[in-house]
């Protein structure tokens, strides 16, 4: 079982000066040596945090796609290739990475969590769920589950890592069985999906769920 703690993490600024961003977890593969080389990201998908706490423009990463969700804060206007999007909280909105986005903040700053996939390759989905302290919710192979609002503990199931991460922050590994005390969860602290013991988290409060799959022709 793995959980990727949130304080462990680095602020990183973007990369044009606006915000700065906590990377969760994100795969580099095949499409790393031509995204390098053309500055878009040395990535196939990136799952991160951003504190934005000014109004401007974001950063483009051209043959992405991006599910950008508000997680503190009420409102972020999000202005896509002209068009302006109101963001409430915990609605994830889809679009592409490629198009002129900016924002303004009309009720204060802001915490976005940003999921991005390059197109082609993978397809990234961002769902919050209310926790339940008497039904676990499970996090399967090829997701995480980050808390982010509420108290809540995760335990190994009966059914581990991300299976396409190489890089997934600063995650601690645990590999007790089903009978192993369960891990609190901090604010924001990611949980890895697995579908050998399968982390299951309960609590109560809020819990974003990325799932990110890859595109089969």
């Amino acid at each position: 079982m793995q959980i990727i703690r949130f304080a462990d993490l680095k602020p990183q600024p973007w990369r044009n000066g606006g915000g700065v961003t906590r990377e969760l977890a994100s795969h580099r593969g095949d499409a790393s040596a031509a995204a390098a080389s053309s500055g878009d990201g040395a990535w196939d998908w990136r799952v991160s945090i951003a504190d934005v706490t000014s109004a401007g423009e974001y950063s483009a990463f051209p043959g992405t796609e991006r599910v950008l969700t508000v997680v503190e804060g009420e409102l972020l206007l999000l202005a896509v290739d002209g068009t302006e999007h109101p963001l409430e909280k915990y609605r994830p909105f889809r679009f592409p990475g490629g198009a002129a986005s900016s924002s303004a903040l009309p009720t204060g700053d802001i915490r976005n969590l940003n999921v991005m996939a390059r197109e082609g390759a993978f397809k990234a989905y961002t769902s919050i769920v209310e926790l339940s302290k008497k039904r676990a919710h499970p996090v399967f192979e090829g997701q995480l589950g980050i808390l982010l609002q509420g108290q809540a503990t995760v335990s190994p199931g009966n059914t581990g890592g991300l299976g396409n991460a190489s890089s997934l922050g600063s995650a601690e590994s645990g590999s007790g069985g089903q009978d192993s005390p369960p891990v609190a969860l901090g604010r924001y602290d990611a949980v890895v999906g697995s579908d050998s013991q399968t982390p299951e988290i309960l609590g109560r409060g809020f819990l974003a769920v990325v799932s990110i799959d890859p595109v089969t022709d």
